[in-house]
């Protein structure tokens, strides 16, 4: 018969992230390994929201506008796999993940623009926030009233630590394309540099955390080499991925775990994030990089998905035009933006803000796509909002209703 499932790490919500030895915030290789798994073993281990604890279960957006991104993401781990090599796959299997029994709810933000921003801060600038109830499979929210849906829970962050000569690599290509977009993006942060201020380098101490603060990469994006940030919604119970180890035990860490978020994740703080706890079974591919040609992450969904007919979705075009009237070529990303600014205003004339919807486009089931990336000059983006997720009709033909809802909080800028 199998055994009991081994929690391998649990956190706390008590006591500040920085204080915990067993979480980290930068990438780095000589981050120490807290524990060890065998292949073909199942743990349980517990996460902490992606901010370590700065958004309160409140009705005020000021810690969204004030939270320090200096130190974020707080993943757990790093974990060694016995056995595992440079060359290898480590095959990470999702067997579920839950909320914390006893924080069952989670928080969507809207960053303000001059601290972190967002994919619409030129249109919503001001931070917002809805606080999400978590029952279940299901979710409400307070500050969002009139809908109600099924999670689809997944881990935001899945890596392993980079190796030195990796991790060399990201900061030179990144620091490349900070002087390079100098002059065509001034004043746009483009990517973040090793920054030692609130760098958490685990169970590291004197000089070894100080060169880890100093050299180490910061979570925020994704990278080609070791995945890390992908924010992938369908990475969930059931789900396979394949990670390249680039060092010997391979150092898996995990983090940043969320109930809900659409294709896109788009306010930045976009999902449901929450604190929670993953299992996960683990095991191994020998030389996977190579026999396999697997040269980044790839991974296999999972059995578990929203139920929603294709009919059931209104689904919203965008192309390569922006809201100014200027023609873009082939680009993606002025569509999908083109494409959500036009949910916003659709889902308005029901009753809501345009923060409040920002804030559900970026956490509900929604479906983001390329529908066409060859057609010059227009990239053709759709989202898809399932309508059966709201209490009231909301399709084309339905009738517009006044409705009087409750709003979701909205911060003042800060004072400077």
């Amino acid at each position: 018969m199998p055994g009991k499932i081994r929690t391998a790490q649990s956190v706390s919500l008590d006591i500040p992230a920085s204080e915990q030895p067993y979480l980290h915030n930068r990438w780095h290789p000589d981050i120490p390994s807290i524990a060890s798994v065998k292949p073909g073993e199942t743990v349980r281990i517990e996460c902490l929201d992606w901010t370590g604890g700065q958004i309160g279960n409140n009705d005020s957006a000021d810690d969204v506008r004030d939270v320090d991104l200096t130190r974020i993401h707080y993943l757990t781990g790093p974990f060694d796999v016995e056995g595992s090599e440079p060359g290898d796959l480590l095959v990470v299997h999702i067997t579920d993940i839950q909320p914390l029994d006893h924080s069952p709810w989670g928080f969507t933000g809207i960053f303000a623009r001059d601290n972190g921003g967002g994919f619409l801060d030129r249109h919503y600038p001001r931070a917002a926030k809805a606080i999400w109830d978590l029952d279940g499979i299901y979710c409400t929210s307070r500050h969002i009233p009139g809908v109600r849906f099924a999670g689809l829970v997944h881990a935001g962050i899945l890596g392993c630590a980079p190796s030195a000569a990796v991790l060399a690599e990201w900061n030179r290509r990144e620091a490349e394309l900070v002087g390079a977009c100098a002059q065509s993006h001034p004043g746009q942060v483009v990517a973040l540099a090793p920054l030692a201020t609130n760098a958490h380098a685990g169970a590291a101490d004197g000089e070894l955390r100080a060169r880890i603060a100093g050299e180490g990469a910061r979570t925020i994006p994704g990278r080609p080499e070791h995945g890390g940030n992908v924010d992938i919604n369908n990475i969930s119970r059931g789900s396979t991925t394949y990670l390249p180890v680039l060092v010997p035990g391979a150092k898996f860490s995990v983090g940043d775990l969320h109930f809900s978020q659409g294709d896109g994740e788009i306010s930045f703080c976009g999902a449901i994030e929450m604190a929670g706890t993953i299992s996960i079974r683990f095991d191994l591919i020998k030389n996977g990089m190579e026999e396999r040609a697997i040269k980044s992450p790839v991974y296999r969904p999972g059995d578990v998905a929203q139920q929603f007919g294709p009919s059931r979705y209104l689904t919203f075009e965008g192309f390569s035009v922006d809201e100014a009237g200027r023609q873009h070529f082939l680009d993606a990303t002025v569509a999908y933006r083109q494409a959500c600014l036009g949910a916003i205003e659709y889902l308005k004339q029901f009753g809501y803000s345009g923060e409040q919807i920002y804030l559900l486009l970026s956490c509900a089931p929604v479906r983001g796509s390329i529908a066409g990336i060859v057609d010059v000059p227009n990239a053709c983006t759709t989202l898809g909002i399932p309508m059966d997720i709201f209490d009231f009709d909301v399709s084309v033909e339905a009738e517009r209703v006044p409705r009087s809802l409750a709003p979701c909080p909205v911060a003042d800028p800060r004072v400077r």
